[in-house]
């Protein structure tokens, strides 16, 4: 990792700002079209997540919500969409998969802190966080049932794995919203909270988060994501693996001499 954050560019769908040394929050950024997401919003996500991909500096983890108190985010911008042709539609939607795989496969943990609506698109790509805070406002859908198309950014893949896959063919087949005391008891959010304190409350977990030591959390993040597709005699190698890994490194010693030194740790990285 880079001794100091590399810059990033002033998007024009997308605020991205750090809170604190080691937290960064990224904000959708359209609220006058509901935070949905067009072609440029596409792109500058796409960017955003491969520069934290290829050198995050001290950025430990990051925090995803959209602007405003009423949607997180619509889902794919459908005036945009209006009369698009098939070869174009489909040139934006591998746009929006390079997109969306680029963020599930971020190195760094991402919480969404969904402050309103999240529908389509939008609950895919809250669902493509490693977990997600709720406002109790907040109403929940894959609409694209209701469209003539089917979720294609992990939503068919990632529902099941949250809620169970009976739960999620329901939601799937009908495109009927769910409110979020729903989503908090089918485990699809970690914790309900008042508009007004869903990004506080996110943020002061991100920072308990980047506290702690972040190649650990690196391989935790990993780990999880990798086993959770092997055979389970398997993914306990895996998990040994990843664990081996973190032995030899100056924050497992920094870790140890702290706790017997009664004192914080400070973590680096290395």
């Amino acid at each position: 990792m880079s001794p100091t954050p590399p810059p990033l560019p002033d998007y024009e769908t997308v605020t991205a700002r750090p809170h604190g040394e080691h937290v960064l929050v990224v904000t959708l950024n359209r609220p006058q079209a509901g935070n949905a997401i067009n072609t440029q919003m596409g792109r500058d996500l796409l960017d955003l997540w491969n520069r934290l991909t290829e050198d995050a500096g001290q950025i430990r983890c990051v925090v995803l919500t959209g602007a405003g108190e009423r949607i997180f985010c619509a889902g794919g911008d459908l005036k945009e969409r209006n009369g698009m042709s098939r070869e174009t539609w489909q040139r934006q939607h591998e746009l929006f998969e390079r997109m969306y795989w680029t963020l599930v496969d971020l190195p760094l943990p991402v919480i969404a802190a969904v402050n309103g609506h999240a529908y389509a698109g939008g609950l895919e790509m809250a669902l493509s966080c490693d977990f997600l805070y709720a406002s109790r406002e907040a109403r929940f859908a894959l609409t694209e049932v209701t469209l003539g198309i089917m979720p294609g950014a992990g939503g068919t893949q990632n529902l099941p794995r949250a809620v169970g896959e009976r739960r999620a063919k329901e939601i799937l087949m009908t495109g009927r919203p769910f409110d979020a005391a729903q989503a908090l008891d089918w485990g699809l959010a970690n914790a309900l909270h008042a508009p007004a304190d869903v990004l506080p409350a996110a943020l002061a977990t991100a920072e308990v988060i980047a506290g702690n030591a972040p190649l650990s959390v690196r391989q935790i993040k990993k780990s999880v994501r990798y086993g959770g597709q092997m055979e389970l005699r398997t993914a306990f190698r895996f998990e040994i693996e990843a664990y081996n890994h973190l032995v030899d490194t100056d924050d497992r010693r920094e870790g140890v001499l702290a706790f017997n030194e009664k004192r914080k740790p400070v973590f680096t990285g290395r």
